[in-house]
């Protein structure tokens, strides 16, 4: 049964009361923990359905994120620069990584962006290839919420190729 074209299930309010559910230990965990339960979904997942197939599945999973946390977590009526501030604030205050733009061109839409110490791939060792499909779809997300546009993003430097950071361009469509 093909269901692509139905709208996902997940809420805001699946991530559940943090503060009542863990009074001892808090909301942070070791991103040991976080990258265990990434690359074993990634293996598992790439093994069934092959490793496009899993890649296109985290940029989904990615996108559906960066959608919720957009309209959950940041305020759309900012302009753009205080909207990345806001970004970049937050996902430091999460602990998610360091988010900075390179360029902005925002008469044509598009984008490079930098995340450093990402969640992702930071200190991982040197594969060749980038692995950060996640961070592709939660960029695209935010930006799409944002622009009331589509967007693609697509990481170009990686921690897994040699580089010190992530770097992202993006382009809205339409």
């Amino acid at each position: 049964m093909d269901n692509k074209n139905e709208p996902y299930n997940f809420s805001w309010d699946d991530l559940g009361d943090i503060e009542l559910g863990r009074p001892n230990l808090g909301p942070m965990m070791d991103l040991v923990c976080y990258r265990l339960m990434e690359y074993t979904f990634k293996d598992v997942l790439s093994k069934e359905f092959g490793n496009e197939k899993t890649k296109e599945i985290f940029i989904a999973a990615g996108r559906l994120a960066g959608e919720q946390f957009c309209k959950n977590m940041l305020n759309v009526d900012l302009s753009f620069e205080e909207l990345i501030s806001d970004i970049e604030q937050k996902l430091i205050d999460l602990k998610m990584g360091i988010l900075r733009v390179e360029k902005a061109d925002l008469e044509n839409g598009t984008f490079t962006l930098t995340v450093s110490e990402d969640l992702d791939c930071s200190g991982l060792p040197i594969s060749g290839e980038t692995v950060c499909d996640y961070d592709e779809g939660f960029l695209a997300g935010i930006l799409s919420v944002y622009s009331g546009k589509d967007c693609v993003v697509k990481e170009i430097d990686c921690w897994a190729t040699g580089d010190r950071t992530c770097r992202f361009e993006a382009r809205l469509l339409g």
